[in-house]
């Protein structure tokens, strides 16, 4: 057990690391069949060849060819390297046709050997932090690097493509839309690099690495927390961060790698080009308000009750936001003016505990109020504000397994709490 902790420990520092040549190399011997073979097409002498694999295999601390009398084949590992290794050059290939497209790149066999050769982990890294970040002073502290450093990179970059990827200006470094291009792409790289040393750990019986979940409010309260606790408790060597941020910015981030999946509302098709989604569950808006509310002892509530009272609502344009005003605007009702809009769930749960004021919100996110009493559901249904509440991916991508066991432990609580109306209750009526 403890040779295999070491391993595994051996495969996530190296595999930022990992030389991107070595990688380019073993994909090479792998279609060649042969270190001489793969030395030709590369055109390098085979000693060079033979060098990179046995330093590929030495950060990866596992062998990845078995070595024959005609040749050299993958073993399981390499199995497992290579199919990183091929999305990566793929990445790579996506980028240089971008490149050549937009910004007139002559030479694309040039480009193709240039990101297959001389990046490694940490340089992409840089590259795309600073198109992130736009100040190279940053950057330098994240990577405890000095600024000559990152610019002498960046320059040496620009000019071995002959394009510019940043523009100097008085608040910063501005990435050029071939910068921009660059800096997508070496994410996608990075993403495919992070999920090496968990890949060839899950060979091995063992669950690790970091997963990022891209979390929108309603699955924040319980789905969540339940489904990373349940999962931890089994694989201690799992590191999950979550990041919460507008659904805009994180289909950006899970479209370059920056965020494995997505755990929320899933939208129409106009804004998941490049998505793919699976629902999980049907939800629908309630009013919610305190206990002892004087509307809590009123059946039924109108329309003009409504209005007058005072309302604490999430911001306007927001897809629950959007789902009220058009529940009113189909029953040719003006919508309720809110007193207070917020995107901040701890404001909107004070608010409803210390005044009259009324929400509309999935009543997910207030489970722990509503069960314990202290906020109650008003007796107005809203059941056109049904929504499909599911997981959204990048389409193409290849999880690593620790994110794809999290997504199952998403189903799982799920499936398992009977509180929420999946496609296979609904079917069952």
């Amino acid at each position: 057990m403890a040779q295999q902790e070491k391993l595994i420990d051996h495969q996530q520092s190296g595999a930022l690391g990992t030389n991107l040549r070595h990688l380019h190399v073993l994909c090479a011997v792998a279609q060649a069949g042969s270190i001489a073979q793969a030395a030709e097409g590369l055109y390098r002498v085979p000693s060079a060849v033979a060098r990179s694999i046995t330093e590929l295999e030495a950060v990866l601390g596992v062998p990845l060819f078995e070595r024959r009398a005609r040749g050299m084949v993958p073993n399981r590992h390499g199995d497992i390297v290579l199919t990183r290794a091929r999305r990566i050059e793929q990445a790579f290939d996506e980028a240089r046709q971008q490149l050549m497209a937009r910004s007139g790149v002559r030479s694309s066999a040039d480009v193709h050997t240039l990101f297959a050769s001389i990046m490694n982990g940490r340089r992409l890294a840089v590259i795309a932090s600073l198109a992130e970040q736009r100040s190279m002073a940053s950057v330098a502290r994240e990577f405890a690097i000095t600024q000559p450093a990152i610019s002498a990179a960046v320059k040496d970059l620009e000019t071995r493509l002959a394009i510019t990827l940043f523009e100097r200006t008085a608040r910063g470094l501005v990435p050029t839309p071939a910068g921009e291009i660059l800096a997508f792409h070496f994410k996608r790289v990075l993403a495919e690099l992070r999920h090496i040393a968990p890949d060839l750990a899950a060979s091995e019986g063992t669950l690790q690495g970091s997963i990022h979940v891209g979390a929108l409010p309603l699955g924040r309260t319980h789905i969540l927390p339940m489904a990373i606790a349940s999962l931890l408790a089994r694989h201690p060597q799992l590191h999950v961060g979550t990041v919460e941020s507008p659904y805009e910015a994180l289909a950006a981030s899970l479209r370059s790698g920056d965020v494995d999946f997505i755990l929320g509302a899933l939208r129409g098709p106009e804004g998941t080009k490049e998505l793919e989604q699976q629902s999980l569950f049907e939800d629908r808006l309630s009013i919610i308000a305190r206990a002892g509310h004087p509307l809590a002892r009123i059946r039924p509530i109108d329309f003009d009750t409504l209005r007058r009272a005072r309302w604490v609502l999430s911001r306007h344009g927001s897809p629950s936001r959007e789902l009220f005003e058009m529940f009113f605007s189909d029953a040719r009702q003006p919508p309720p003016i809110p007193a207070v809009e917020t995107g901040d769930l701890a404001v909107l749960r004070g608010l409803l505990l210390e005044s009259d004021m009324l929400t509309a919100i999935s009543a997910h996110q207030l489970r722990y109020e509503i069960r314990d009493g202290s906020l109650v559901v008003l007796d107005f249904p809203l059941e056109p504000t049904r929504r499909q509440i599911g997981l959204s991916q990048r389409l193409g991508a290849l999880p690593s397994p620790g994110a794809l066991a999290l997504m199952a432990e998403i189903r799982n609580v799920v499936t398992q709490s009977g509180e929420f109306d999946t496609p296979e209750r609904a079917a069952r009526g």
